[in-house]
C-alpha cells in the first residue's frame, strides 16, 4: 500500500500533468493542430501500449488498490480514444485532398 505522502506525489504530478498539456495544446495554431495530431499518432500508440503494460502489472499483484485500478483503466481508455480519434482525423483531412470521382485508395 502507498504512503500519504507518495500518493500525493502522484496525484500532484497528475494535476501539473493535465494542466501543462491543456497549456501546450491551446497554444498551438489551429492550422497547425491536424497536421501534429496525424503526426503523433506513433507517440500515443506508444503511451497506450505504456498503459496497458502498467495496467497488466496492477492486475498482476495480489490485492490492487481501487484508485490504482481506476486510474490504469481510464488510462488505457483515454489512450484509446486519443489513438482512434487521432487516426480519424486524419483519414478525414486526407480525403479533403483526394479528388472527386477519383480512385479511394
Amino acid at each position: 500500500m502507498i504512503d500519504g505522502s507518495t500518493l500525493y506525489f502522484f496525484v500532484t504530478v497528475f494535476v501539473l500533468t493535465i494542466f501543462l498539456g491543456f497549456s501546450v495544446i491551446s497554444k498551438v495554431p489551429t492550422t497547425l493542430h491536424t497536421p501534429l495530431m496525424s503526426a503523433t499518432n506513433a507517440i500515443h500508440g506508444v503511451v497506450l501500449a505504456g498503459a496497458i503494460v502498467v495496467t497488466a502489472g496492477i492486475f498482476g499483484e495480489d490485492q490492487p488498490s481501487w484508485w490504482m485500478t481506476m486510474f490504469a483503466i481510464l488510462a488505457v481508455a483515454l489512450g484509446t480514444i486519443n489513438v482512434v480519434g487521432g487516426f480519424a482525423v486524419t483519414e478525414r483531412m486526407l480525403q479533403m485532398f483526394r479528388k472527386r470521382g477519383g480512385p479511394t485508395r
